[in-house]
């Protein structure tokens, strides 16, 4: 069925790889790239694809300028499917982007507006945030007899009750107050240095041994879900290819002759 105001012909996701850098851009501007089921399925699929590319060695999540980062599920459609008889939720394949949180290469999120419902999602799943100074990020789902179960891995990012007042009232907090708990790793003035400031964390990140970097984010899940000892004991199982490696022979050959490593993931 087509649904009102979803006329558009173009992809709601824009894809650019480039020198080790894929650039995911969420494309919904007139929805304020609210998140439809062509763009969750769309998304997932790009997970998986961009998670086996040799070529990519970051991932970095924006949006489409409109004044937000995403306004959340587009309820829009929702409502119209649910009308029809239709469970929005058995038409994508991972509405909860569960394989987002697998994928093992880094993901830098450019929140360059108004983030609310599963647009937090989404910020949830990266491994580095910057945000605009001035928008806000809200888990509305309660205000809209909507679920949160998804908002479980925020308890490892910010603190319980902060998190049990954005589930239960769906009020919005600013990103200043989110970078103050941790959340938001850095804040920019504007949309553009949210961009620029993601973008230069992404290169540097790209620039870096990729068996190292994936170690590294593999590790902190593996805390994550593990506690601490066990997780000690999987991070140590996770870096000992690294420390075997050509990589690791390259780096310090590179050191020693003063010049950039030629890394090749092996």
């Amino acid at each position: 069925m087509q649904i009102e105001g979803d006329k558009d012909d173009a992809p709601p996701v824009r894809v650019q790889v480039a020198d080790g850098l894929a650039r995911v851009t969420l494309d919904r501007p007139r929805r304020l790239n609210a998140i439809s089921i062509d763009m969750a399925n769309r998304l997932t699929t790009l997970w998986e694809e961009l998670d086996i590319d040799a070529a990519v060695r970051v991932i970095l999540l924006d949006a489409a300028e409109c004044g937000a980062f995403c306004a959340g599920m587009d309820l829009k459609e929702m409502h119209a499917l649910r009308a029809a008889g239709d469970d929005p939720l058995a038409r994508m394949a991972d509405p909860f982007q569960d394989r987002m949180r697998a994928v093992v290469k880094p993901i830098v999120c450019a929140l360059s507006g108004d983030c609310h419902g599963a647009g937090v999602l989404l910020a949830m799943g990266a491994d580095i945030r910057v945000g605009m100074a001035g928008a806000r990020m809200a888990i509305s789902e309660a205000r809209f007899g909507r679920g949160t179960g998804w908002a479980v891995p925020l308890l490892w990012m910010v603190p319980q009750p902060i998190l049990a007042e954005m589930t239960m009232t769906g009020d919005p907090l600013s990103m200043e107050r989110l970078a103050g708990h941790g959340f938001i790793n850095h804040l920019e003035p504007d949309a553009d240095g949210v961009r620029a400031r993601a973008r230069a964390i992404a290169e540097r990140i790209a620039d870096n041994a990729p068996l190292s970097v994936r170690a590294a984010k593999a590790s902190l899940a593996a805390g994550m879900d593990l506690g601490c000892a066990a997780g000690l004991a999987r991070a140590a199982d996770i870096h000992r290819p690294v420390y075997f490696s050509a990589d690791a022979d390259e780096g310090a050959r590179a050191f020693a002759e003063k010049r950039a490593p030629r890394w090749t993931g092996r």
